[in-house]
């Protein structure tokens, strides 16, 4: 890894030797953890990541787990961040219809399936956040709200686009999708016409 110097900088502020091993071992430490993470809540679900349990399958110490994260929270927050970072790049400057380009109906029913499918991948990661976040949203949450606020808003501006945003947010909830696809023929590409469908009343022709 590659450490810019600031020329202008303190020299306590440089790089001092031994420093970037120290970080490189950091990150695979970081990255070794997450990857044992991922696992377990694959196995096992969100409720099955437990400190003790994590820290035997990742090969490190449990005082290593809690000085890199904090506490479980903000575990959950790790494993969600670097995906929630991508989709929005994605809807903030990737290509039309997802990204800027297309025209605001588009972009939000591509927002909306993108979300979909976003959520189901990390459902029970999802779920487990928002009972770390009682009474507020999880990070992703809230941007996800504002780039639909955005959209319904350019679409037409007399909507309630508060109250829309809230009732489609709710009715593509991970909790939603885990139901839908614990019901027999559920499937997450089911759940991406049915969204679609809805939406036409907003993205169609006012």
């Amino acid at each position: 890894m590659t450490i810019p110097i600031d020329a202008h900088a303190a020299p306590a502020e440089l790089p001092i030797v031994g420093q970037p091993r120290e970080r490189c071992d950091a990150l695979r430490n970081r990255r070794r953890i997450l990857a044992a993470a991922r696992e377990i809540v694959v196995a096992h679900g969100a409720e099955g990541l437990s400190m003790n349990v994590l820290a035997a399958a990742a090969g490190v110490g449990k005082g290593t787990i809690f000085r890199r994260f904090g506490d479980r929270d903000g575990l959950l927050h790790a494993l969600l961040h670097d995906d929630t970072i991508s989709l929005q790049n994605a809807f903030l400057s990737g290509p039309p219809p997802l990204g800027p380009g297309a025209p605001a109906p588009a972009r939000l029913e591509a927002f909306v399936v993108a979300l979909i499918r976003f959520e189901a991948a990390h459902v029970e990661l999802l779920l487990a956040a928002e009972q770390g976040h009682v009474g507020a949203d999880p990070p992703a949450v809230s941007s996800f709200r504002m780039h639909l606020l955005s959209l319904l808003e350019q679409i037409d501006p007399s909507l309630d686009a508060m109250l829309l945003a809230e009732l489609i947010l709710n009715s593509i909830s991970a909790r939603v999708i885990r139901r839908w696809n614990r019901v027999p023929g559920g499937s997450t590409a089911a759940l991406e016409r049915a969204a679609v469908a809805l939406l036409r009343g907003i993205t169609g022709p006012r």
